[in-house]
């Protein structure tokens, strides 16, 4: 349906489509002090802008907004139909606190009361 569209009309598309994908996103990657919104992600990966983002591999962070989520390897990265589309070999969860190295119990009292 698209190549019979004249390529104004199908440039204008695709920039509205970017645009839209761009505000209803609020995941972003972040190299360095560079930061470049993920248009689309999935389960090992994502795809950015290609007019925004150079070719990236290696170590990003990955927030929603201000909150840091992810931390991924990205190990290849090719160019599809405008989109930079970033694979990853990990994915680590972003934490807030130490994990813990032994078992908490369910049922424990927060403190203890001296007897007087």
């Amino acid at each position: 349906m698209l190549e019979y569209l004249p390529n104004e009309i199908r440039e204008g598309l695709d920039t509205a489509r970017k645009a839209q994908a761009k505000r209803k996103s609020r995941l972003r990657v972040q190299v360095g002090e560079a930061v470049f919104p993920i248009l689309r992600f999935w389960h090992d990966g994502f795809a950015l802008d290609a007019e925004l983002t150079p070719n990236l591999r290696g170590l990003v962070d990955v927030y929603d907004g201000s909150r840091h989520i992810f931390q991924c390897l990205i190990v290849a990265s090719s160019l599809e139909n405008g989109e930079i589309v970033c694979e990853f070999k990990r994915s680590t969860a972003v934490l807030d606190k130490a994990p813990l190295d032994f078992w908490r119990e369910e049922n424990v009292p927060t403190a203890l009361l001296p007897k007087n």
